[in-house]
């Protein structure tokens, strides 16, 4: 489980989290829906360590994850919201290197690449090349793979499927239900509404840092008269949002 406790962030004056309460259960897929500056990276990078957050908690499996950050770190699996990193490394390095940071065998890390490559229709000539040689959405690919390498319990996911095919997405998501249904968890984030309905068993609605929703799909129609999720979200952004500045 991720319990994400009364977490605050402020960049400067903007406050990016105004103390977010969420619980993330073991074994479902959890949306975070929201506009551009909602936070949603911000928790995300959070989570990941990437950035340090200012206030709160955030706890995984009960483990804090200021005194357990480094266990933390080898259960989770983390694609970015833009795959241009790394960009002058071979494919097959970067993997490589992966496998070795999280501590995979040779012979798991050379299994579990080339049934990626098949579910992600990859050639040799894609894995024998630099990240900046690729399209972009070959390079996010590359970078899903590698997340995904080590098997990490946790997969945290920023706009994953920006830039794949339609084949390779619906193959990602339908990964993604699978590690669900075997009881770990997805933690992604979104701007395609209808992904999120399909997808995910709860979501969060966010606004500037502030939670409006958390909960499934179904309890955020019933307390709605309308019954399409786009309509709602406009309105519920629009209506019981923070007030803009």
């Amino acid at each position: 489980m991720i319990h994400l406790d009364g977490l605050y962030k402020k960049y400067g004056d903007k406050v990016a989290l105004n103390g977010v309460d969420i619980k993330i259960n073991d074994g479902e897929i959890f949306g975070l829906i929201g506009h551009n500056g909602a936070g949603k990276s911000t928790i995300i990078k959070s989570l990941v360590s990437i950035i340090d957050f200012d206030g709160g908690n955030i706890f995984v499996d009960n483990q804090n994850l200021r005194e357990y950050r480094d266990v933390i770190k080898t259960k989770i699996g983390y694609v970015p919201d833009s795959p241009d990193i790394f960009l002058r490394l071979p494919v097959s390095f970067y993997w490589d290197f992966i496998a070795k940071v999280y501590q995979v065998s040779e012979e798991v890390k050379n299994n579990r690449i080339a049934e990626f490559k098949k579910i992600f229709d990859m050639n040799d000539d894609d894995y024998n090349c630099n990240i900046e040689e690729l399209s972009h959405g070959m390079r996010q690919k590359v970078i899903i793979v590698g997340a995904l390498i080590s098997n990490p319990k946790i997969w945290i996911l920023d706009e994953p499927l920006t830039g794949l095919d339609p084949q390779s997405a619906y193959n990602l998501k339908e990964l993604m239900k699978k590690h669900a249904k075997d009881g770990n968890i997805v933690l992604f984030s979104t701007h395609i509404l209808e992904v999120a309905e399909s997808l995910c068993n709860r979501i969060c609605i966010l606004k500037k840092g502030n939670v409006l929703f958390t909960g499934t799909i179904d309890e955020l129609k019933a307390n709605n008269s309308i019954d399409n999720l786009e309509s709602i979200y406009l309105k519920m952004i629009d209506e019981k949002g923070i007030q803009d500045e």
